[in-house]
């Protein structure tokens, strides 16, 4: 019973790093390309650096993505050996710190993009200004994906 309860825990952190931070870059990534395209039907040369300035948020969604693969990888759905009660209890910990470290940070870039958007608009000098304050969010993002990630590579090892 505690490695099918192992199992379910797994696999619930495996959603719950996948979707929230997936939820936040959505969020972010939405509301950047709302204020982009406002940009672009003025002025269509501004692509490029639009483009760019609305991907920054998508990053949480990924790093949910890497978690949640990692965790099926190692309990047992894509490999490895069904975890126990404990394992499944640190993965679902570990997916905890990406799911809501992302889904916020990617509501906040999100927010960052599009101030840094509407300030490139006006004066496209201010382009590495606006990438500036919009990866200093990230590195909050960063952060969480890296306890995540220790975390869920080290849960095989441990024995409980």
């Amino acid at each position: 019973m505690d490695g099918i309860m192992g199992m379910f825990l797994a696999i619930l952190a495996a959603a719950i790093a996948t979707v929230f931070a997936g939820i936040g870059s959505a969020k972010g990534v939405g509301s950047a390309a709302q204020t982009a395209m406002g940009v672009l039907s003025e002025d269509s040369s501004k692509f490029g650096k639009m483009l760019v300035l609305t991907l920054l948020p998508g990053t949480q969604g990924l790093y949910g993505f890497i978690v949640g693969f990692l965790v099926l990888i190692n309990c047992g759905v894509l490999g490895g050996d069904m975890p126990s009660l404990g394992q499944g209890f640190a993965f679902l910990a570990a997916s905890v710190a990406i799911g809501f470290g992302g889904m916020i940070s990617g509501f906040a870039q999100g927010k960052a993009a599009v101030s840094g958007i509407t300030m490139t608009a006006k004066d496209e000098k201010n382009f590495s200004k606006a990438m500036v304050s919009i990866t200093l969010v990230e590195i909050y993002a960063l952060l969480a994906f890296i306890v995540s990630l220790l975390v869920v590579i080290s849960v095989p090892n441990l024995k409980f």
